[in-house]
């Protein structure tokens, strides 16, 4: 068995204690802080402010929980659409996390899409405290029309953002590695974009930890 080098030991104490950051700032007990309808509804500017946005049904909501570890966090649905607002989740001082309302549900009556959509866009454009969002793609079904719109969105925001996969277990095996190099392709050249793509699993566990310590290292 080959030896392992002193940089490559430091490079993996180092990532075992990120993950460990992490694991223990989700740890905490989390809590539901408001749902806000609109721009003059948001809570004060302050603690750091991390976003999770994504097409109807893409988990965004299941995606919380299994971060926090709390199945009845933020709530689900098989009803695409049910979330309408901007919902803050925290866990104290510090941070607080965005379920942002799905974009690309077409069933919804127009007034009630544009309204969304205006509350996104003005969240997104004028939130200094939102140090990113987390683009959260369906692993099955890869980019999509009205997510390169949300990245366009991002990008002529300045607002930095990192693309997450989700339900990676339903692909076969070998799938989440096509989908993940042909996601980080298409996202390349994008000004805002983070370059490293996070394959997850809400179901399963997978990626979750890496996921962790990414969003406790933007609220150190």
């Amino acid at each position: 068995m080959p030896e392992i080098s002193d940089s490559e030991l430091a490079r993996l104490r180092e990532e075992a204690e990120r993950l460990e950051t992490g694991r223990l700032f989700f740890a905490r007990p989390w809590q539901f802080l408001r749902s806000s309808p609109s721009i003059e509804t948001l809570p004060p500017i302050g603690d750091t402010e991390v976003a999770f946005a994504g097409r109807s049904n893409v988990g965004k909501s299941s995606l919380i929980n299994a971060l926090t570890g709390q199945s009845g966090l933020a709530r689900t649905s098989n009803t695409p659409g049910r979330t309408q607002e901007l919902n803050f989740f925290t866990p104290g001082p510090g941070l607080m996390l965005v379920d942002m309302p799905g974009y690309g549900y077409a069933e919804a009556p127009k007034p009630l899409v544009d309204s969304w959509n205006r509350l996104i866009r003005d969240y997104l454009r004028g939130r200094v405290s939102l140090r990113r969002v987390y683009v959260l793609i369906d692993a099955r079904h890869g980019l999509k029309a009205n997510d390169l719109e949300t990245l366009d969105l991002l990008d002529s925001s300045a607002v930095s953002y990192q693309i997450v996969l989700t339900k990676a277990d339903k692909l076969k095996p070998g799938g989440i590695e096509r989908v993940v190099a042909e996601t980080a392709a298409a996202v390349a050249r994008r000004p805002a974009a983070h370059p490293t793509i996070i394959a997850t699993s809400s179901e399963k566990g997978a990626g979750l930890d890496r996921l962790r310590a990414e969003i406790a290292a933007l609220a150190a």
